[in-house]
C-alpha cells in the first residue's frame, strides 16, 4: 500500500504520468458516456452472453463466451470473460453464491464442506494462466496497455475468488489479490475514466479494512491497511458507471451493506438489480434474505415462499437452487420461533437434489437445533447424525457431536 508520503506526491506523479501518456501508443479504448472500456465489452456477442450470465443460465453463458474467445484469439479480455462464466458456474453449483455464507466471520475461520472438482479446477487455473500470459505478451510490448492490465487484474481476481471460496486458500489468494489490485490501480492512474477497474480496488480496500486483526495476523498481513469508506465509494462509482462490472459492483455493495446491518440500503440496491434482471433467482432470493435480516418477521417468511413458488413455475427461472430458498425460509421461521416448520424447511433444503455438502451440514445442524427446541429429541439426534455424515471434518459437525451429547437449548 502507498505511504502517506507517496500519496502526497501524487500531484508531481500526475505531471510525469501525463508526459508518459503523451508519448505512449494509442490504445484500443472506447469511450461511452465519458467512461472508457475495452471495445470487446460493447459487442453484441458479449452483451448476449452476459444476458445469459445474469439469468444464471451458466451453460448458455459459457458456450457464448467460448465463441467470443475463439473469435478473438490472443485477447486476454476474451479469455477473462470466459473464465468469469466458468468460475461462477462452479460457485453456483456448490451453493457458494448464497450470501448467508459470507455474512459473518465464520466464513473466514470455520472448516467447511466443499468438494473440489479436479477437472473444473484445472480449467479455471488453465484459463487464468492463459489470460495472464496473453496480457503479459501485450504488456511486454506496451507497459501502459490499459486493456491488458485490466484483463490481467480481472483474471487474477477471478482466480482469487475460486481459491478463497472453494479451496479456502486465503494466504495464497490474498497475495494474488494484491497483484490484481496493483494492476487496476495502474489502470486508474493511466486512465481515471476506466471505471470498471474500480471494482477490484474497491473490494480490496473494503475487505482489508474490514478484516479482523486476528485473521490478518493469521495470514501474515497484519501491517496491510485498507479503508471501508474508500472501498464503498469506488464500488458505488463502478456500480453507477461501470460497463462490464456494474452488476458485480452493486452485488458486492449489497453484501457489504448487509455485513454492516444496513439492511434497508442493501434492499434498495438489490431491488434495482431485480428490476434489471427480474428472473435472476439469486437477486430475488437476496431480497428475501435481507428482509429476514432486517427483522421483517412473517413478511420475510412470505417473501421466501414467493421465491419458492416462482421457482416451481416451469421456465420462470433459468436456474434455481431451491435448497438456498428452503434454508432461508428455515432461518426466517426459526426467527419467529416456529421451530417445527423451520426444521421441516431446513430438512427440505438438505434433501433438495444437488444440495452441496456444505449446505447439508448447515441445514441438518439447524434442523436438529430446532427439533431440540421443539422437544423432539429423537428427530434432533437423527438430524445431527446426518449433519455429521455430510461433513464429518467441519466446524458444524463438531457442534452436532456436542448436541448429540447434550440437547441444544438456544445458547
Amino acid at each position: 500500500m502507498r505511504s502517506k508520503a507517496v500519496r502526497s506526491a501524487l500531484g508531481i506523479a500526475a505531471v510525469l504520468l501525463a508526459l508518459v501518456c503523451v508519448s505512449r501508443p494509442a490504445l484500443a479504448v472506447t469511450s461511452v458516456g465519458g467512461v472508457d472500456t475495452n471495445p470487446l465489452n460493447l459487442t453484441p456477442e458479449v452483451k448476449d452472453a452476459f444476458e445469459r450470465f445474469y439469468l444464471l443460465d451458466y451453460p448458455g453463458a459459457v458456450a457464448r463466451f467460448e465463441r467470443v474467445q475463439q473469435a478473438h484469439p490472443g485477447d486476454p479480455q476474451a479469455t477473462a470473460l470466459l473464465l468469469e462464466a466458468v468460475v461462477f458456474q462452479e460457485l453456483y453449483r456448490q451453493d457458494l453464491l448464497d450470501t448467508t455464507f459470507y455474512a459473518n466471520d465464520g466464513f473466514l475461520s470455520g472448516r467447511h464442506a466443499t468438494q473440489e472438482d479436479p477437472e473444473i479446477r484445472n480449467r479455471v487455473f488453465a484459463l487464468s494462466d492463459e489470460a495472464v500470459h496473453e496480457a503479459d505478451a501485450r504488456i511486454a510490448r506496451n507497459p501502459n496497455d490499459i486493456d491488458a492490465l485490466y484483463a490481467r487484474a480481472w483474471a487474477r481476481a477471478l482466480r482469487v475468488a475460486y481459491m478463497a471460496m472453494v479451496e479456502r486458500s486465503f494466504r495464497a489468494g490474498f497475495g494474488l489479490a494484491m497483484k490484481a489490485r496493483d494492476d487496476d490501480e495502474k489502470v486508474l492512474e493511466l486512465d481515471p475514466n476506466y471505471v470498471d477497474a474500480k471494482l477490484v480496488v474497491g473490494v480490496y480496500q473494503y475487505v482489508v479494512g474490514a478484516l479482523p486483526l486476528p485473521f490478518k495476523i493469521l495470514i501474515g498481513f497484519a501491517g496491510i491497511t485498507g479503508s471501508k469508506s474508500r472501498g464503498l465509494a469506488l464500488l458505488h462509482d463502478a456500480g453507477a458507471r461501470g460497463v462490464a462490472t456494474s452488476v458485480e459492483a452493486r452485488t458486492v455493495i449489497a453484501l457489504f451493506l448487509r455485513r454492516e446491518a444496513k439492511y434497508r440500503e442493501a434492499i434498495e440496491v438489490v431491488r434495482g438489480l431485480e428490476r434489471q434482471y427480474p428472473r435472476d433467482f439469486l437477486f430475488c432470493l437476496e431480497e428475501a434474505n435481507l428482509r429476514k435480516d432486517a427483522g421483517e418477521g412473517m413478511a420475510a417468511v412470505e417473501a421466501y415462499r414467493a421465491v419458492i413458488a416462482e421457482a416451481q413455475k416451469p421456465g420462470y427461472f433459468a436456474s434455481a437452487r431451491l435448497e438456498l430458498a428452503w434454508f432461508g425460509l428455515g432461518e426466517a421461521l426459526r426467527g419467529q420461533r416456529l421451530y417445527k416448520d423451520a426444521a421441516e424447511a431446513y430438512e427440505k433444503a438438505a434433501y433438495s437434489p444437488g444440495a452441496s455438502p456444505e449446505l447439508k451440514v448447515r441445514s441438518m445442524l439447524a434442523a436438529g437445533q430446532c427439533r431440540d427446541l421443539n422437544n423432539e429429541r429423537q428427530l434432533a439426534m437423527q438430524d445431527y447424525k446426518m449433519s455429521i455424515d455430510a461433513g464429518p471434518n467441519t466446524s458444524r459437525a463438531d457442534q452436532a457431536r456436542r448436541y448429540l451429547r447434550t440437547p441444544y437449548r438456544g445458547n
